[in-house]
């Protein structure tokens, strides 16, 4: 079948994501979805190994939350949250607070990943700011992490990971360090804490597996570490679960293996379902209670236009039953054993460094992979859709994935490696 009108004409339009338009291989159109495939206009369908960058977590076009979306669209699609609120999220905020460990227990709403980490950053901040600790404008993060593409973000994220290494000098310039992995880094740690502690706001890390920075997986032990010293110099903890939160790395939030309380997490991704756009920010009482005060420029002076949508919380509530009603965390579990069988065959392929479970996340890492574009159309041919990215190719499936599904695409990846 030939492309489409709408694809030839549209492309002369659109700017399209992590693309260099110039020399950019057309993409393939979808028309449809359903559970684990993506239909093409082209007449094809493709296995789906990264559930739309990790949100579609309960497949695509799950009926139950169709029409909960459908009910809440006949309803109340939309009215800003400025002055007015409304049942879905109120009802959404309290469940959030009552399923995420700890005492975090206030939230707020934005509609993507960046913007709640934005609003993360921004909350702690002004927390020290509200003290009066203006001297406290710095951010502690670490190298391999990605927290986004907005400018706050993008200066929290790996600076030599290379996608924003252009605006080296144009954005504010924040602490990057080695995440304490044993005793000698958290030394290492301790140690520069002792010096610069006093102008830190807040330790920002994504729990468990810094996902777009690399899929770098470290252990529980690693985010304890992290509480002890942000407690010990007075600092907040920030974790960004937006890839993680959700059943991605076997437990509903990756903090929970450690056992630990941030003082503000952030939400996104898998929170509708992969249905609607829609991120949370969700701070102790101890920053809220920083914000209180008969003067209102101590206020949190933000408001996306289209935050706590109605139809979106309506799609998290039905995203969250699902987590309820149906097994999801013993899919996780299935899944993530089913690759450690699977692709651990790749291991003894000549150019593979490295593999490596967590969760329903598999991790085939490579020497390096010297043309990307042939890489992906190997897997295309195959009928899945994987994205490799720099030297890794990753699965990350929907939950319900079946077993024959999860199979063709390890068999894919480990066929198209075994013919490089």
């Amino acid at each position: 079948m030939h492309n489409p009108d709408w694809l030839s004409q549209g492309l002369t339009h659109i700017w399209l994501p992590y693309t260099q338009m110039q020399t950019m291989v057309t993409p393939i159109a979808a028309v449809a979805t359903d559970k684990s495939k993506i239909y093409l206009a082209d007449g094809r369908s493709l296995i789906d190994g990264i559930a739309s960058w990790w949100t579609a977590c309960h497949g695509y076009n799950h009926p139950y939350i169709y029409h909960q979306a459908e009910k809440q669209l006949r309803t109340m699609p939309h009215v800003m949250f400025g002055g007015i609120v409304h049942e879905p999220a109120l009802r959404l905020a309290t469940r959030l607070a009552d399923l995420l460990p700890g005492n975090l227990e206030r939230v707020f709403f934005t509609d993507s990943g960046s913007v709640a980490v934005e609003v993360a950053l921004k909350m702690a901040m002004q927390y020290w700011l509200n003290k009066g600790q203006s001297q406290r404008q710095k951010l502690l993060a670490f190298r391999g992490g990605y927290h986004g593409d907005t400018m706050a973000t993008m200066a929290i994220c790996d600076p030599e990971e290379g996608m924003h290494s252009l605006f080296k000098g144009i954005l504010p310039e924040h602490y990057i360090g080695d995440l304490p992995i044993d005793e000698e880094s958290e030394s290492i740690l301790d140690q520069f804490l002792q010096k610069y502690a006093s102008s830190i706001a807040a330790i920002i890390t994504e729990p468990l597996v810094q996902g777009a920075g690399g899929m770098i997986f470290h252990n529980p032990e690693v985010l304890k570490r992290l509480r002890r010293l942000a407690d010990k110099y007075g600092l907040l903890l920030i974790l960004d679960e937006i890839f993680t939160g959700f059943g991605r790395t076997g437990t509903m939030f990756a903090c929970e293996q450690a056992d630990i309380v941030p003082d503000i997490i952030t939400l996104s991704k898998a929170l509708t379902g992969g249905t609607m756009a829609l991120a949370a920010t969700v701070a102790t009482p101890q920053i809220f209670e920083g914000f209180l005060s008969d003067n209102p420029i101590h206020a949190l002076m933000h408001g996306p236009t289209f935050m706590a949508n109605p139809l979106a919380c309506a799609c998290a509530h039905a995203s969250l039953d699902l987590f309820e009603q149906e097994p999801r965390l013993h899919q996780i579990a299935a899944i993530s054993a089913q690759m450690k069988t699977e692709l651990e065959l790749c291991r003894e392929l000549p150019k593979v460094k490295d593999v490596r479970i967590m969760g329903a996340i598999g991790v085939v890492e490579l020497d390096k992979i010297n043309d990307i574009n042939h890489l992906k159309n190997k897997l295309l041919q195959e009928d899945v859709w994987v994205r490799p990215f720099r030297n890794i190719i990753y699965l990350t499936p929907a939950f319900t994935i079946t077993s024959e599904e999860l199979h063709r695409l390890t068999y894919a990846i480990y066929n198209v490696l075994s013919e490089e």
